[in-house]
C-alpha cells in the first residue's frame, strides 16, 4: 500500500504544481487574469456549465461523434492492416496510395468532407474515421510484417491453418502494436473533432470552446479545454487496461 501511495504521489506531483502554479501566476500578476483566470475560477466556471446542464450537452455530442468514428475506424483499419500485412502482393499494390492518403492531413481535407457531405453529423464522423484509420492501419501492418518468422514457420510446419496461425500467432504477437496506433487514433480522434466542430457545429466541446472565446467567456473556454483533456487521459487510460488485459500471456507467471 505504501509503496501504491508512492507512487500515486509521484504522477500527481507535476499536476499539483502545474495547477498551483495556474491559479497563483493570474493572482500575482505575472499573467493577465482576463485572459488566463485563477484555475479556481476555472473550476466555478466549470461547475455552472455542468449544473445547467450545458457541459453534458456539449460533452455528449463530442463524445457520440469521437467515439462513434473511433469505433468504425477500428473494425475497419484492424482486418485490413492484417489482410495487407499477411499478403505481399496487396501491399506491394497498395503501398502507394497509402503513402500518399496517410501524409495527407485529416484536417486539410475538412472542406472536402463538408463541401461531400454536408455540415451535420456524417462529416464529422467522417473525417474522425478518415484521421483515425491511418495510424491503426499503419501499426497492424507493421506488426504483421515483424511478426517473428520463427515462429510462423513453426506453425506451419504443424499444419496450422491460417485461421489457426492468426489466432495463435499473429494475433497475440501483434497486439503491442496495434494497440500502439489505437491508442493513437484514440488521441486524434478528439483533437481532430474539437476542430471539425469549431466550424459549422451547434453542440460539442470544440463549439463550445469556439462559441465562449468568441463571446469573451474565458473562464468557460478553459473549462471546456480541460474537459478534453480529462476525456483524453480518461480514454487512454481505458485503452491501455484493455491492452493489458489482452497481453496477459506476456507476463510471466
Amino acid at each position: 500500500m505504501a509503496r501504491g501511495l508512492k507512487a500515486v504521489g509521484l504522477r500527481s506531483a507535476a499536476l499539483l504544481a502545474l495547477l498551483a502554479v495556474w491559479e497563483t501566476a493570474p493572482r500575482l500578476g505575472l499573467v493577465d487574469a482576463t485572459f488566463l483566470p485563477p484555475v479556481s475560477v476555472v473550476g466555478q466556471a466549470w461547475w455552472e456549465l455542468l449544473g445547467n446542464g450545458q457541459l453534458a450537452q456539449h460533452t455528449g455530442a463530442s463524445l457520440t461523434r469521437s467515439f462513434g468514428g473511433f469505433g468504425i475506424a477500428v473494425a475497419v483499419a484492424v482486418p485490413l492492416g492484417l489482410l495487407i500485412g499477411w499478403y505481399r502482393p496487396v501491399a506491394a499494390l497498395l503501398g502507394p496510395l497509402l503513402e500518399v492518403f496517410r501524409n495527407t492531413a485529416a484536417l486539410a481535407l475538412l472542406p472536402v468532407f463538408v463541401l461531400l457531405l454536408g455540415i451535420g453529423e456524417t462529416s464529422k464522423v467522417s473525417i474522425v474515421v478518415y484521421a483515425c484509420v491511418w495510424p491503426i492501419l499503419l501499426n497492424t501492418i507493421s506488426a504483421v510484417g515483424n511478426a517473428d518468422p520463427t515462429l510462423v514457420r513453426l506453425a506451419r510446419s504443424m499444419d496450422l491453418s491460417t485461421p489457426r496461425l492468426f489466432q495463435k500467432v499473429i494475433l497475440p504477437a501483434s497486439v503491442p502494436a496495434i494497440f500502439t496506433g489505437i491508442r493513437l487514433a484514440g488521441a486524434v480522434s478528439i483533437l481532430v473533432l474539437v476542430a471539425a466542430e469549431m466550424i459549422g457545429a451547434k453542440a460539442g466541446l470544440g463549439y463550445l470552446i469556439n462559441a465562449s472565446q468568441f463571446n469573451f467567456a474565458i473562464p468557460q473556454m478553459y473549462a471546456g479545454i480541460v474537459t478534453i483533456s480529462a476525456i483524453g487521459v480518461a480514454f487512454n487510460q481505458l485503452l491501455v487496461t484493455i491492452e493489458r488485459r489482452l497481453s496477459l500471456w506476456r507476463v510471466p507467471a
